[in-house]
Order: C-alpha cells, then structure tokens, then sequence
C-alpha cells in the first residue's frame, strides 16, 4: 500500500516514509492511494476475535510492507496489562439502542491511548526500514489528552525526543498536572501563551521551515508527529470501530449487516474521521454524528459547506474540542475532491480564515455525516441526569456527544447508536464535580479525591497519586518562540 500527500497526489511514498515523515513536505497529510474493503466474511471473522486480533487484520490492510509478525508483536506490547480492562474498548450498554465505546481505560486514560501506545512502535520499525540512524524529535501540539499520552508512549525510546506545547490555560488541572510530571529523560514540556489554534499553528510552521530543518540535520536530528496529522496515529483509530461494531453484534441487540450510528465528540476531526475510513472499508454505519462543543466550526461547516474560523474563541469543560482549525477535514476534503483543490481550499483558509466547499462537496458529506453541538450548561445537566439516573458517570466530552444524541432522539430518532466515550471522567474532575453540584474549592490532584468520595466510584490507578507526583516542566513560552524552545531542548 502506497500514500499520497494532499496537496500533490503524485508525491506517493511508503507506509514507513509517511509514519517516519508525519507530515507531508508540501504540507499536506498522507493517506492511503486506496481503501481496502472488509467482506461481509471477513466482518463475520472479526466477531470471534479480541481487540488485539481485530487490531492486527485491520491495520495489516493499511501496513502491506510490516509483516504480520510485526504487527502481532507491536499490538501485544501497545494493548497489554497497561490498560485496565481485558476488553482494552469495551462497550458498555444504556439501552438496546445506545453504547459507550469507553476508549480510556488505558495508561494515561484518553481515547489517544488507543492510537500513541501503537505509534512509537510503528515509528521505530519505519525508521528502521528506512535506514535512518538521526534521532527523531516528535513535535506535538496538544489541547490536552494527545500531549500526555504522546509523552507516555515515547519517554525513554530510544533514538527519540518529544516536544509537547500546550495552551497556558487551555487544559483541565489533572491534564496540566499529567504533562508536567512526566517520566523520562528524552520528554520537554512547554505551556504557550495563547490557546490550542495557536499552538497547532506554531508547530505547523516549525515543520514547514526548511532551515530549520537544515539547523536539526546539522544535529543528526528530525521532525514527526505524534499528531493525528500522521497516519500512523490515525490508522490504529479505524480498529475500535469495528471492534465496538462487533461488539455491539455479539451482544444480540443487532444482526449481522444491520446498520449502527456513531456519535463522536470531535475537535480536530481526526476520530471521526477514522469512523469514517471505517465505513469506507465496508463497516455498516449509516452515519457518522459529529459532536461540537460551543466553538461548533465543524457543526456549521457539516450544515452549510462554509468553514469559516473567523469568529469567537470559547474556553468550555471540554477543552480537548476548544478547536477552531480541524487539521485531520483536509484529508476528507481530498478525497471528496481532488489535491488542487484541496490545496486552494487550505490556501484560503490560511490567508482569509475561511472557504466554501460548494455544493456538491456538501452534498457528499451530509450522506455520512449528521452534526450538532452541546453547550456547557447542556453538557453539565447530562452529567447529573445520567449519574443519578443511570449511575454512570461520563466526562465533559462524552457528555457533549450524548447531548447531541439525546436533542436527535428527542426528534423522534431511535436509530441504535454508539457513543464515543474519550476520556475518564476523573480527567476532567473540576468540571464533573460541578455538574453534580459540588462547588469543593479544591484542585489539582484533590479533585480527584473528591469526586472518588461523592460518587463512590473509583478513579483509574493511572490518576490516583498524581499529586504525589513531581513538576518538572513550569515553561512558558509565546507562540513566536515556540522554534526557540525546541532547539534549545534538543541542543
């Protein structure tokens, strides 16, 4: 399987040259030349595998040059005793016709875990195939759950260093507190002073600095990322769609072939987006449901083909989709279109802030996408119903997922659905604390013992102790000088 970049389709290069590379050169992002179809037989074999087999089938469609064995060895070391159920996604059941895809059971408990416990791995053994002897730095903007697992999932590996900046205050307390307690001697930890957008910009223009470059080559080093701008990221995502699918099949409340909804808190695009390479493959999913927060860029773009950034910057409880630029909707864009296009597409967005996809384009995407947004008093209010009435606790980001759901279903839609569940609510404790009516006055690491207390429910051990825990990393810096900061760290 080859890729290709989205700003030229005739800049095609191996899976390891687009996992080792991350970004693209001409500043576009891989992806795969074309999508491998799963048969309803090969469907019907997923069902009677676990999640590290499932894993191994969907992401060897994608990986042709790493041999199963590989692949077999990285899935058993990423998904092992370091996630806290057997299940690794388990889905966990509301009704017949509603799920959580619970994606946080794992080291740093966040849906990025799925996806950065894979990543090193693959990095490693493209950067082998490759010959190449530099050290890597990854280069990661955060809005909070990437940082953390990113820095967990590269401390210590040799021949790598990571560089993580996050907005000053743009992260939950226990977010900032997972970041800058970090282990490892090859991990930097920076604050930028501004929020995720800027940020993200800053390490877009890092990576598209061509003496920068050169300044690192001079050091035996390079640039990737552990963004899900990379494909390497991105691919190990598509695996839980079909593990939750068949999950939700071997749970008798669908047949085979019968058709299911996902419903996904998203900022960058990048998890919906691979839902939606899952449906491309042949998953049975009428529709992708794509859940904003208040800075809803992605709802309005889904209704009306104009995406348009130029407009009020909200800091919400669900900071991780506190997103005005969706990074991961240029590979969509691309293969609704074509490289040209997509390319004047991103063009106008970065000199105006905004472009039109017109419509025929528009019509595509609503054929698989619906949208909606959830704002935070809507957010909190699901919280505290669904706690005292289900006795399931949810975070701030699948709470916004469930509100959207629950405005569609109060419209007389009962399609069955899955929720995607990204993080443990005890990321976000302050904020769920709130919603069930406990104003504490406590924070950090208090708040998680806080919330264990109220709802007699018990936080993942990854979380428990944090406070314990020494800062290392108090930097901040602007978004001018973020290059400064990296060089600095790496020389």
């Amino acid at each position: 399987m080859k890729y290709y970049s989205t700003r030229d389709k005739n800049n095609i290069v191996s899976a390891a040259q687009a996992i080792a590379a991350g970004l693209s050169p001409d500043g576009g992002l891989f992806l795969p030349t074309a999508i491998p179809t799963v048969s309803q037989n090969g469907l019907k074999a997923l069902l009677e595998m676990d999640y590290r087999e499932r894993a191994v089938d969907i992401m060897g469609r994608y990986l042709d040059e790493f041999s199963a064995d590989e692949l077999r060895s990285f899935v058993s070391e990423a998904y092992s005793d370091n996630f806290d159920s057997a299940a690794i996604a388990p889905v966990r059941f509301m009704d017949d016709n509603t799920a959580f895809l619970e994606l946080w059971h794992g080291p740093t408990c966040a849906f990025k875990d799925m996806a950065l416990q894979m990543l090193p791995r693959l990095l490693t053994a493209s950067l082998k195939k490759l010959g190449e002897s530099r050290r890597v730095c990854i280069l990661v903007a955060t809005s909070g759950d990437t940082g953390k697992a990113a820095l967990e999932g590269f401390a210590d590996v040799e021949g790598t260093s990571i560089v993580v900046f996050y907005p000053r205050d743009g992260v939950s307390d226990v977010q900032k507190l997972q970041m800058t307690t970090q282990r490892g001697e090859n991990v930097f930890v920076c604050a930028v002073d501004g929020n995720f957008d800027d940020a993200q910009t800053g390490v877009k223009r890092i990576f598209g600095d061509m003496d920068f470059a050169k300044k690192l080559n001079g050091h035996n080093c390079f640039l990737s990322s552990a963004n899900s701008i990379n494909w390497g990221r991105l691919l190990p995502q598509v695996v839980y769609y079909f593990s939750a699918y068949c999950d939700y099949v071997n749970s008798g409340k669908i047949k085979m072939g019968d058709e299911i909804d996902f419903c996904v808190p998203t900022g960058n695009f990048g998890d919906i987006l691979a839902g939606w390479y899952a449906k491309r493959m042949g998953l049975p999913v009428r529709r992708l449901i794509c859940a904003s927060n208040s800075n809803n860029v992605l709802t309005d773009f889904i209704s009306t083909g104009v995406y348009d950034r130029n407009r009020s910057f909200y800091t919400t409880i669900s900071p991780s989709m506190d997103i005005l630029v969706s990074s991961n909707l240029e590979r969509l864009l691309f293969m609704l279109s074509d490289d040209k296009t997509t390319a004047a597409w991103m063009d106008e967005l970065k000199t105006t802030g905004k472009y039109s996809v017109g419509d025929r384009v528009l019509a595509d995407i609503q054929k698989d996408f619906a949208c909606g947004y959830c704002t935070d008093e809507t957010a909190k209010k699901i919280i505290d119903d669904t706690f005292k009435s289900r006795s399931y606790l949810m975070d701030t980001h699948t709470a916004d997922a469930y509100g959207v759901l629950k405005e569609m279903r109060e419209r007389g839609e009962t399609f069955p659905t899955v929720v995607v569940s990204t993080a443990s609510p005890f990321k976000f404790a302050d904020s769920v604390l709130d919603a069930l009516g406990e104003n504490s006055g406590v924070s950090g690491a208090q708040l998680i013992d806080r919330l264990t207390a109220l709802t007699g429910t018990a936080a993942p051990a990854p979380l428990s102790g944090i406070g314990g825990r020494r800062v290392r990393f108090t930097d901040c810096t602007s978004k001018d000088k973020m290059q400064e900061v990296v060089m600095n760290f790496l020389v």
